[in-house]
């Protein structure tokens, strides 16, 4: 298998003419976001049956002649942890990756850790120790080391055997219709989160009033576009605390704000102005524009039913050979609980995941039947590595 890097645009159309007589691509890039509003694309690499080759995107390329392969549906493109990657060919294409399979999500659909690093599963599944020593460079820099260009190398030429044995695995544990339903709900995920209001994710928002949601969304809404202006992170603009902090306080003086303490950096100083607008126009918002909260209404006998049946869905998962983290969280299994209780649908008014789709057949119906008194747990070996036994209740 050959290796080299692409700086020159005739040799990166040569190479992705080859690229579409491939059946299977494999993908990857490396990135940095540490210091600009949206990750730098540094590095691509790609591999087919037969080559693999490092692309530089630093060199003034123009990338669409590989996104038009890669989301070509002709091919399968095989990503380890593809997140990054599916953004990148939206932002370069506005297309998505075309058949993608990830090989960190086949491994947790066949019992293994989820998520696993890309060496774990290289060294699980190839008994290959995989070379490291370059996951902290700077990949900005150029020229590129030898040592980088066989680090880039070595993260895409193992993703074909991957592929090969974990889509054995899939298919003996007749799961590659289960894969393929979660590959399309992974992609799915990714673009929406471009449009979604990622403002309720902000650390240390939780339990918020409806009022103080609209201040945060607000302070959110006003960060992201000075990031995007200034091509920052926008941990870098205003800290998540900070903003929260703002929120919970409702205060629109700008004299209030700026004795909060963090506020001393002199361009914090130079915004306190538009910090104390965005705080005011959530204040003045009527009630009906306020957003609605998404938190589950949590009690005692609620919370006690999540953290017993969570024990519950570990032993069903591993003792169905799939990771339990990739089935759901406790607080997928508190949204199931409170819906078969109480019919209350999950924090995007949906039914809850553990309800649907293949998780109801794994652990869902299992769950709804321990509810209903109709199964029943019992300890069967405590030196087991499964020791909880599922089994119809004594009636």
């Amino acid at each position: 298998m050959s290796s080299a890097v692409i700086t020159q645009q005739s040799a990166l159309e040569a190479f992705c003419d080859r690229l579409r007589s491939s059946g299977r691509i494999a993908f990857d890039t490396e990135f940095v976001s540490e210091h600009t509003y949206r990750p730098q694309l540094c590095l691509v690499q790609c591999a087919s049956e037969t080559e693999a080759l490092c692309i530089d995107p630093l060199a003034g390329l123009d990338l669409d002649p590989l996104w038009q392969v890669l989301t070509d549906p002709a091919h399968e493109v095989i990503v380890h942890a593809a997140r990054q990657e599916m953004l990148f060919a939206l932002e370069g294409s506005g297309r998505r990756l075309a058949r993608l399979f990830d090989v960190q999500i086949a491994a947790g659909m066949v019992g293994m850790e989820f998520p696993a690093g890309y060496g774990n599963l290289i060294s699980r599944l190839l008994n290959v120790v995989p070379q490291k020593g370059e996951t902290r460079t700077d990949w900005r820099r150029r020229p590129l080391t030898d040592r980088q260009i066989e680090y880039g190398v070595a993260d895409v030429q193992y993703l074909l055997p991957l592929y090969d044995r974990l889509t054995a695995k899939l298919e003996q544990l007749k799961r590659r219709e289960w894969f393929a339903v979660e590959m399309e709900a992974f992609q799915v995920d990714i673009e929406n989160s471009l449009t979604r209001e990622r403002w309720r994710r902000t650390s240390g928002s939780s339990g918020m009033s409806n009022r103080c949601q609209a201040v945060l969304r607000e302070l959110w809404t006003w960060r992201e576009a000075e990031a995007e202006r200034r091509d920052l992170p926008p941990r870098l603009i205003l800290r998540d605390d900070l903003m929260v902090e703002l929120a919970k306080r409702k205060v629109g003086d700008p004299k209030h704000i700026g004795a909060l303490r963090g506020m001393e950096r002199p361009e914090l100083r130079r915004a306190i102005p538009d910090l104390a607008k965005a705080v005011q126009k959530a204040l003045d918002l009527p009630d009906d524009q306020l957003p609605v909260s998404q938190r589950i209404e949590s009690n005692s006998h609620l919370s006690m039913l999540g953290q017993f049946l969570s024990s519950a869905l570990t032993s069903i998962c591993r003792g169905a050979d799939i990771a339990p983290s990739i089935v759901g969280t406790a607080n997928d299994v508190r949204e199931l609980v409170n819906y078969r209780l109480n019919g209350v649908l999950d924090s995007e008014g949906n039914i809850p995941i553990l309800a649907r789709g293949w998780r109801s057949e794994v652990v869902g119906h299992l769950i709804e039947e321990l509810l209903a008194g109709r199964m029943s747990i019992r300890i069967a070996d405590p030196h087991s590595e499964h020791p909880l036994v599922f089994e119809e209740a004594r009636k």
